[in-house]
């Protein structure tokens, strides 16, 4: 007989057999009993489920926002140990997880930028929901809610997106001037980040088509197109987002595409007979309580708030533009947008100001 066989027929023969058990063991120091005694638990064959929200959840730049998690016992258990439950922020190639928080019992432990951010709601029997407090860009994604019951470890995944447009950004010197991490600096400059795919993809199929390559948030460089032309990829292609894919992010150069969220507070608009230059306008906002407007303020607040104005205003980055809702005549062209002067050197213009209620 093969030798395994063999084995465990003598294993039978001595009558030392204990009959086998198809369970979880739980040691009582993972499961925080408390009672100063060795001991095993049994979870006599129930399975643990994790849920999350199939839906994304939505919320916004300095929002407060709760990513569901529930869990339970098939069958149903009575009172258990304290489970662990840990949250992390995942890569959208899901290569790598960001920790954000975990918890056993009523102590939990939150990291990174989450910290003092980030707490466990326990609301009702057996949820683990994350609450997410001063919601920032960078916190759009895909977080995983993972509990673990000593042996057995179930996770679900939730998507938090944030309300936002996605706006092409040249600095003053012109097209194409930016590497990968100077690029990065002027989207945070102007109140936004780096846009992901995603972010570019849902732009697209809003409306969005520009014709100048960006960098994104992976170091990938895209634009998006909806009528297929020649200078953009030639007019036999489909519409759609063109890819040069991963560029070197020191030596490549290209402009960069932004993202920027709903705001908290206010765009307005000031300007006086003459116009101001730029130093004026700068000081009309800080005179009215605000501060001069960022070009990712603006964009946010013609998206969200309607704010439209036929009359052009000095931005912080030196710029000069003015967005439209209702195009009509002398506005510009026949489609709703943020029209740009440039940055011009010298001229007198009104203001952009922003405020937070």
């Amino acid at each position: 007989l093969p030798l395994l066989l063999k084995a465990t027929l003598l294993r039978l023969a001595s009558g030392s057999y204990h009959p086998f058990y198809n369970g979880f063991y739980y040691n009582h120091v993972m499961n925080d009993d408390d009672n100063g005694q060795d001991k095993v638990d049994y979870l006599n064959g129930a399975r643990l489920v994790v849920e999350t929200s199939k839906d994304p959840v939505y919320s916004y730049n300095g929002a407060n926002v709760t990513l569901p998690c529930h869990y339970r016992y098939e069958p149903e258990q009575g009172p258990k140990r304290k489970i662990r439950i840990k949250w992390s922020k995942l890569r959208d190639d899901y290569t790598k997880e960001q920790d954000v928080l975990v918890a056993i019992g009523k102590t939990y432990m939150a990291f990174g930028d989450f910290k003092g951010r980030a707490h466990i709601r326990q609301a009702s029997r057996h949820e683990a929901s994350l609450v997410i407090s001063d919601v920032r860009l960078k916190d759009d994604g895909k977080y995983r809610c993972e509990v673990i019951d000593g042996l057995e470890d179930e996770s679900d995944v939730v998507d938090l997106q944030l309300q936002g447009i996605v706006f092409p950004y040249q600095p003053p010197r012109g097209q194409y001037r930016l590497n990968f991490h100077e690029a990065e600096r002027v989207c945070q400059d102007q109140g936004a980040i780096l846009a992901n795919f995603n972010q570019l993809f849902q732009a697209w199929s809003e409306g969005l088509d520009w014709c100048n390559a960006g960098w994104l948030a992976d170091g990938t460089v895209q634009y998006p197109i909806r009528l297929p032309r020649k200078p953009c990829g030639g007019v036999h292609l489909a519409p759609g987002i063109r890819s040069y894919g991963p560029r070197h992010r020191h030596l490549h150069r290209f402009d960069a595409f932004c993202f920027s969220s709903a705001l908290k507070g206010e765009v307005f608009y000031l300007d006086r007979p003459a116009g101001m230059t730029l130093e004026e306008a700068k000081q009309s906002c800080q005179d009215a309580g605000a501060e001069i407007a960022r070009v990712g303020q603006l964009y946010s607040a013609w998206k969200f708030a309607g704010l439209d104005r036929c009359n052009a205003g000095w931005l912080a980055d030196g710029s000069v533009r003015y967005p439209i809702v209702t195009p009509r005549a002398n506005c510009g062209p026949a489609e709703p947008g943020v029209r740009s002067f440039g940055f011009p050197n010298k001229g007198r213009f009104g203001v952009f100001c922003y405020r937070e209620r």
